[in-house]
């Protein structure tokens, strides 16, 4: 990591960083600030695993898709309830269950958070997750043609 990033330590931080290098020519920084700001708010909201953090990691850079697109602060307003009754795991293996949204999808990958799909996520961590789970987000993802 960029020892400026690095540096960073909330997610009010790397949005002045993003602001302050999107005008210089440095989308790697601009990249790295949204990856960095993302990092930081799922180790707040805590995780007891590595799949647990990259779920609410995708969460969590959904949001950032959500709030370029509407130009204010938009939260993930059908992912949390379903985090708060069923749990991360369960949340994101409903949200892969569901019919595909590939616009959340190439939202993402517009703003180079691609990897924070669920289903990138759940193929990284398969062994968290049901079988039907992984089969589905291996079928989406290979249209998209991603390998974790």
């Amino acid at each position: 990591m960029n020892d400026l990033i690095s540096k960073l330590k909330t997610p009010e931080e790397c949005a002045i960083f993003e602001k302050n290098v999107i005008d210089r020519g440095r989308p790697d920084l601009v990249l790295a600030a949204r990856r960095r700001s993302v990092e930081l708010q799922a180790l707040k909201y805590g995780a007891a695993t590595n799949a647990e953090r990259e779920c609410l990691e995708a969460i969590f850079a959904y949001e950032q898709v959500l709030s370029a697109k509407n130009g204010k602060k938009t939260r993930a307003s059908r992912t949390w309830p379903m985090v708060e009754k069923y749990g991360i795991i369960e949340a994101a293996q409903r949200a892969v269950d569901r019919k595909e949204d590939a616009q959340g999808y190439l939202a993402l990958l517009d703003m180079g958070l691609q990897d924070y799909a669920f289903e990138a996520v759940i193929l990284r961590h398969p062994d968290s997750f049901s079988p039907a789970s992984v089969e589905r987000s291996r079928e989406r993802m290979a249209g998209r043609k991603y390998t974790p």
